[in-house]
């Protein structure tokens, strides 16, 4: 394989992760940025999402993905929307007791799920469709292959992503949303029922978290800590991103997402993320609030 085949397939590995980093990413924006509440039980949502999408195909081999991911949304949506009524709606305004209450949270789902599912893991067969890739035999590029499934996931994330964007930009519940985050008590006064957007947000962001974990079970085994091994990278891509901003969460996932596959060429994958880690410090520095700020007087007052 020539270095310039190497170097596309790497990138194109990169682009894999940065859509899996999206999807995750994506709900965590959504709780952290628009609503100010660290998550630690965010990874485990995308865990959930991993084991529904194994459950779907014991049920239906045949049609595990296409009822394998609406389940694996709908169910993680449920349980952020327990979680947030049961407990996270009593913590707003306290970032220091939601972080270590989400954190417990975080274990006791693991150890459920490892009581049910196994402490090895489980794998999902991709159908057949997804199970071949499009290979480049001749040529420069010879010995470079895509893998369906993984242009599968790059399309997932895009379809998700331009969803987003239109719910925000082109629906009244995106309105409402924005209108909480740009200022929560305006909004109320003007009769928005800030408690159902914040129950709203959390559902989503929980959701698409689910879906993250649907299609990563379909390239990786799911085991108990699957989330705890992309929620650190996904509060990195939010923070680097910009708190609450779709593009800014877009932007930084693709650039976490190709650096992170760059970095393990090169290196082992513990020693990519601590320079991965470094390089987002080091950028923080100069721009504190990420690559696209967002316009919020809820930042302003903080």
């Amino acid at each position: 394989m020539s270095s310039l085949a190497l170097a596309l397939g790497q990138l194109f590995d990169g682009l894999s992760l940065a859509s899996i980093l999206l999807l995750a990413a994506l709900g965590l924006s959504l709780s952290f940025g628009l609503m100010r509440v660290i998550n630690m039980a965010h990874g485990e949502f995308v865990m959930a999402g991993g084991f529904l999408m194994y459950v779907a195909h014991q049920w239906a081999p045949g049609a595990g993905v296409a009822l394998g991911l609406p389940l694996a949304f709908l169910g993680s949506a449920v349980l952020g929307a327990v979680l947030e009524r049961v407990l996270i709606r009593r913590l707003y305004g306290r970032p220091l007791d939601t972080l270590l209450a989400t954190w417990g949270v975080s274990l006791v789902l693991q150890q459920l799920a490892r009581d049910e599912f196994g402490s090895t893991g489980v794998e999902v067969t991709a159908p057949p469709w997804l199970a071949d890739s499009f290979a480049i035999d001749h040529g420069p590029l010879a010995g470079l292959a895509f893998a369906h499934v993984r242009l599968f996931i790059i399309g997932l994330a895009g379809l998700v992503l331009c969803s987003m964007v239109l719910l925000f930009n082109r629906t009244r519940a995106g309105l409402y949303i924005r209108a909480v985050n740009q200022h929560r008590g305006m909004a109320s006064a003007l009769g928005v029922d800030t408690r159902r957007v914040d129950l709203l947000v959390f559902a989503l962001g929980s959701g698409v978290a689910g879906l993250a974990g649907g299609a990563l079970a379909l390239i990786a085994p799911v085991t108990s800590t699957v989330g705890q091994s992309y929620v650190v990278d996904a509060f990195l891509v939010v923070i680097l991103g910009g708190m609450g901003t779709l593009r800014g969460t877009a932007i930084a996932a693709l650039l976490i997402g190709v650096a992170s596959a760059v970095a393990e060429t090169f290196t082992s994958i513990s020693f990519a993320k601590v320079i991965l880690l470094l390089l987002v410090v080091a950028f923080l520095q100069f721009r504190p609030r990420g690559l696209v700020a967002a316009r919020s007087r809820a930042l302003e007052d903080t």
